[in-house]
């Protein structure tokens, strides 16, 4: 029954909130800080009494819902995050409606059942709800072409790999799992073992931004802020990530997957980190580090490193979530998001700019926060598999604190005479003053309390303090560097990544589209068109010639029918005699027929 309400209570009301209409909007908010601080509290509760539920779903296959240690973790960050979120957005005006609300429940529940699902007919169910929600929250203006045509590419970049679970399914069904079981996916037979892995890992590494999926992400940031915060640092883009860390030991049957996915993570961060160090806009900034943050946790299910993955993910949760809030209660106050004219905007705004500060330095990897320790962990567990992998780690972490310092030197730059408020509110309202507070307080803690009970292997002291030192040393070169800072073009436009999905995957399913629409028109509909002007002429023919021909045939019976009847009367005269000559006549031609048949 907790199981069961920790995903019930946020989905009901969701769906009742998001198609309630304007006159709901009054209430919405409160509604959803409501809902949102019961499905935390009993998060919290199903993490400590870790429930398992099991209903029958089809022949042979269960509807499976589980709290163990990993999903434990999931769940109260997806309820925490939801809280602080849905309380921040509380205080912009554009944001308190039903619409937004609800929607931002349905995500929630959907991601709860996520990450709770133990058979895959409820995570594809979870899965496909979650996508819809996602693209309809960044759509959320949708009045706006832009923002509509970015939750479309959102939308179907994610599609075309959701697509791989549908095969992993069919897969495992035909290698023998017919429960369709998560942890039974590595005891598959033959080949369709490697067929399943390979589209569980295409699914998440689509989901998660991750090469050469990550261009999405860049698209989403059209979404509101809070938005970002949610679904693009502590939920959505780490459903994928959550998926491999669940599935490793499937990773490690199938021998080729494993060190793929760890080196595809690698590659991610390190060069999302170069991207986002080229960025000018602090939201496209965030998003890129995303990807490259959310490459660390890849990595780590690449090598084992569950319980690593698993602490990184829920200090970037913290740390990513603080990062878009403040951005987006600067877009709200001053109605920009681009760096140059965030000058002082931490000087203008304290409380903002602490906290911001905060995250920054988290994200940089600065002793003692959360991600110093999460990334360390990760390569740790690297370290284990290959010095290559702990190198290219090692290296996209130095790259963290490079961007980290980039966005910390604009804000805290003295602000130009000229600021204004360009289009903003000019304050930061008070509703989104706690979630700044409280994740700034996470993002500092949260890594180092947690890292006792989930790492293994740990960090040993020389890794602590050898990342610890690159990353200050990056930092004080990059604030020493400020705007001189190199942005290469094919890393500001994100390594041209889009560009090349349109052109290998776009264009030539529009060509094959086409062609085929032409196929249809030129060929089949043609054949179509004149097999039916063929029956039409024939039946023309038929209805002058052969209807003539039968219908005379029956008028030529039916008047031959009349002249023997007319016939037969005659004999008919009520007289004997000519009765009497009538059957001589006929007797007569009986023997004459005898006598010639003898």
């Amino acid at each position: 029954m907790l199981l069961w309400s920790l995903i019930a209570v946020p989905l009901a009301v969701g769906g009742l909130l998001a198609p309630a209409g304007r006159r709901a909007g009054r209430v919405a908010p409160a509604v959803g800080l409501l809902v949102a601080a019961v499905t935390a509290v009993l998060a919290v509760v199903a993490a400590v009494r870790r429930p398992v539920v099991d209903a029958p779903f089809l022949a042979g296959i269960r509807a499976g819902l589980a709290v163990d240690d990993l999903s434990a973790l999931m769940v109260v960050t997806v309820a925490g995050a939801t809280l602080a979120v849905l309380c921040f957005a509380a205080g912009e005006e554009d944001l308190r409606s039903a619409r937004f609300v609800g929607l931002m429940l349905l995500f929630a529940g959907a991601m709860l059942v996520t990450v709770t699902a133990t058979t895959l007919p409820v995570l594809l169910m979870a899965w496909e709800v979650m996508g819809a929600a996602s693209w309809a929250l960044i759509g959320y203006w949708w009045r706006d072409l832009e923002r509509v045509r970015a939750a479309h590419t959102a939308f179907l970049s994610t599609r075309a790999a959701d697509l791989g679970l549908y095969i992993a399914a069919g897969a495992a069904l035909a290698g023998g799992v017919g429960s369709l079981a998560l942890a039974q996916l590595p005891v598959a037979a033959g080949p369709w073992l490697h067929v399943a892995t390979a589209g569980m890992v295409l699914a998440a590494l689509g989901k998660s931004a991750q090469l050469p999926f990550s261009y999405w992400l860049s698209g989403a940031m059209a979404g509101p802020s809070p938005v970002s915060a949610l679904l693009h640092s502590a939920t959505m883009v780490a459903a994928g990530a959550y998926l491999l860390l669940r599935l490793a030991p499937l990773l490690e049957v199938s021998v080729w997957a494993a060190p793929v996915v760890a080196w595809v993570g690698a590659a991610t961060a390190l060069l999302l980190g170069l991207v986002a160090v080229a960025q000018t806009d602090l939201k496209q900034l965030l998003a890129a580090s995303t990807c490259a943050q959310i490459g660390y946790m890849v990595l780590a299910a690449g090598v084992g490193g569950v319980g690593a993955g698993a602490l990184q993910l829920i200090a970037h949760a913290a740390t990513k979530s603080l990062l878009f809030l403040a951005a987006g209660a600067w877009l709200v106050v001053l109605g920009t998001q681009h760096l140059g004219e965030l000058r002082g905007a931490a000087r203008r705004f304290p409380l903002v700019g602490v906290t911001f500060t905060v995250g920054a330095a988290s994200l940089a990897g600065l002793p003692p926060l959360s991600l110093w320790v999460s990334k360390d962990a990760v390569l740790a567990a690297a370290l284990t598999r290959s010095p290559a992998l702990y190198a290219a780690g090692l290296a996209a972490a130095v790259v963290s604190a490079v961007y980290s310092a980039k966005a910390l030197w604009w804000v805290w730059q003295p602000a130009p005479d000229t600021a204004a408020a360009a289009g903003g509110t000019g304050r930061v309202s008070a509703p989104t003053r706690p979630p700044l507070v409280v994740l700034a307080v996470l993002a500092a803690t949260l890594g180092a309390l947690a890292w006792p009970l989930a790492v293994s292997p740990a960090p040993a002291a020389w890794e602590l303090v050898l990342s610890a030192a690159l990353a200050v040393l990056a930092v004080v070169v990059t604030l020493r560097l400020g705007d001189r800072l190199p942005a290469p073009a094919p890393l500001a436009g994100w390594l041209g990544l889009e560009r090349a999905a349109r052109a290998a995957v776009v264009r030539p399913t529009l060509a094959l589209a086409h062609a085929a629409a032409r196929f249809d028109d030129q060929v089949l509909d043609r054949a179509v068109t004149a097999v039916a002007s063929g029956t039409v002429a024939l039946a023309r023919a038929l209805d002058r010639r052969g209807e003539w021909s039968v219908d005379g045939a029956i008028r030529a019976i039916a008047a031959a029918g009349l002249a023997l009847g007319r016939l037969a009367r005659r004999p008919q005269t009520g007289q004997i005699h000519q009765y009497y000559a009538q059957a001589a006549g006929a007797l007569a031609l009986l023997a004459l027929f005898l006598v010639v048949v003898r």
